[in-house]
């Protein structure tokens, strides 16, 4: 996949540019809100309530100090409590029109996590080369969200693989910056707001519409243009990744 990468032309000069200024058309008010949590359950991202910017830079919860305000789960139960339900996900726009809301990954799809210079480089190439990325939001704090097909739930159930690495992404040094979401771990899916002084949210680049991909065709633009971000020369793969069941 690299070697298809090399050089820049101007049709990614004009892909660059596009990306930059790409915001998708997302309708005003409670409304369009939740017409984009239900497009978003309705392609299979199972959804549960998170918490919302409290004053400030705080959160809704009532924890002092919350490490990941408006970041996290309402519930402990979210896990169970995710669903793609249509009826549950409306109740719970209408009665908490204040909420975030995460989607549990692992279930159906998994998320490749990475700084967004890095993630916006790997979709304009991932794009002229004619390669299906999938579903992919941006976070104003700085992260792009490559939603996958997931790798977390093998026909053996003894042998599915933990989410971790977006635990400790500081052990993982051959993949700088790269966190994989699956199993037993979630990200916050938009429409979502974060807090500051200034209006900060998680959108959507590419919507949900668009099917979800094998991770492992993202992958190696992924961490390639990971590794150039950090500094680093690209590096093969390694074994600590979920390649197999």
């Amino acid at each position: 996949m690299s070697a298809e990468f090399g050089g820049r032309t101007g049709r990614q000069g004009k892909l660059s540019q596009w990306l930059r200024g790409c915001r998708p058309k997302e309708a005003a008010g409670d409304g369009g809100r939740e017409a984009l949590l239900l497009a978003a359950a309705a392609a299979g991202l199972p959804l549960a309530p998170a918490a919302h910017p409290g004053p400030g830079y705080g959160c809704s919860c009532d924890r002092v100090g919350c490490p990941t305000p408006a970041r996290h789960p309402v519930s402990f139960a979210w896990q169970t409590q995710s669903t793609t339900d249509r009826a549950q996900i409306e109740r719970w726009s209408r009665h908490q029109p204040q909420a975030n809301f995460i989607t549990a990954t692992g279930m159906v799809h998994d998320v490749l996590d990475v700084p967004v210079e890095a993630g916006r480089e790997a979709l304009e190439r991932l794009l002229a080369a004619g390669v299906e990325t999938g579903p992919v939001a941006e976070s104003d704090d700085g992260r792009m969200l490559f939603f996958t097909l997931t790798r977390g739930t093998p026909e053996d159930e003894d042998e599915w693989w933990p989410c971790e690495l977006d635990c400790h992404p500081e052990t993982m040094d051959e993949h700088p910056g790269l966190r994989w979401h699956c199993r037993g771990s979630y990200v916050l899916v938009p429409p979502a707001r974060l807090p500051g002084d200034v209006d900060r949210s998680v959108r959507w680049v590419r919507g949900p519409e668009h099917p979800l991909p094998d991770p492992l065709s993202l992958l190696e633009a992924l961490t390639d243009a990971c590794a150039r971000h950090a500094g680093q020369e690209p590096g093969p793969i390694g074994a600590a990744w979920p390649l197999g069941h």
